[in-house]
């Protein structure tokens, strides 16, 4: 337990370590009945999942609203996702629920927190007079003469430098409150299901071409290929004890069985 927990939450806490998560089949056994009118199904598909979305909301906790009030918006993000599951999809719940869960807590949290929070410090205080008056932008110089550090004065700028808005409230001759208009960027629920099966997808191609390579072949791809940092022909060759050029002649080999084989997949799968 987290030692700046309310009771409430702790007890809820406790109730949820008497969860038990639900494997695949019993998941979408019940989602089939949940579908067919079943409440009771439902009720225990979605507790279920209940865990989750606290271990989804302590990601949050920083945000300054209570905890408990964060669960309780997860939790509405989860049933929103249930009640869109989609049984055709080769996913699970909590995998398809964590974009509603998080749009839920996110939305919570925005609409609490507000700029007037600003200034319950003195340092917090001197900077935002000197923004004010300089509309300085450097955290190095806003932290000189506030006292605060540079990293805090970066996280601070955002705050000082945006105009707070009601974020319910319509403006002008527009109906939709300001909320409703902000773009997102962030794909459809639908599209983070698909990507991800994908990336699976494509891991276990990877996986297998992998297979049909030599442990030369395979080093020489994770570290030409598969690395952030590519490690030179030279650097490789030194480490195999062979040439740079002979290097580089089993780099194109294993380009080759890599494309053959992933072309083959390609193939069955079409």
């Amino acid at each position: 337990m987290r030692a700046n927990e309310s009771h409430a939450m702790q007890v809820y806490r406790r109730c949820m370590a008497d969860v038990t998560p639900l494997d695949r089949d019993a998941e979408r056994a019940l989602a089939a009945r949940w579908r067919a009118g079943d409440r009771r199904a439902g009720d225990q598909l979605v507790t279920a999942c209940l865990p989750f979305v606290v271990s989804i909301a302590f990601e949050y906790r920083r945000w300054g609203a209570p905890i408990e009030d964060i669960v309780q918006q997860g939790n509405i993000g989860l049933l929103r996702a249930a009640a869109k599951f989609d049984l055709q999809r080769d996913c699970r719940l909590a995998t398809y629920a964590a974009y509603w869960i998080r749009a839920e807590i996110r939305d919570f949290v925005v609409r609490s927190y507000r700029v007037v929070r600003l200034g319950t410090t003195k340092a917090e205080r001197r900077a935002l007079r000197a923004y004010r008056k300089t509309r300085e932008s450097d955290p190095i110089a806003l932290a000189a003469v506030s006292g605060m550090t540079p990293e805090k004065v970066a996280r601070l700028l955002p705050m000082l430098a945006g105009r707070e808005a009601s974020l319910d409230a319509a403006r002008g001759d527009e109906s939709s409150a300001l909320l409703e208009r902000l773009e997102t960027g962030a794909p459809s629920p639908e599209d983070e299901v698909s990507a991800g099966e994908q990336r699976g997808r494509a891991r276990s191609a990877i996986g297998a071409a992998l297979r049909g390579l030599s442990d030369r072949e395979q080093l020489i791809v994770r570290a030409r290929l598969m690395s952030d940092e590519p490690r030179t022909l030279q650097e490789l060759g030194d480490e195999l004890g062979v040439s740079k050029e002979r290097v580089r002649q089993l780099e194109e080999r294993a380009r080759g069985k890599l494309r053959a084989v992933l072309g083959e997949m390609r193939e069955e799968a079409a």
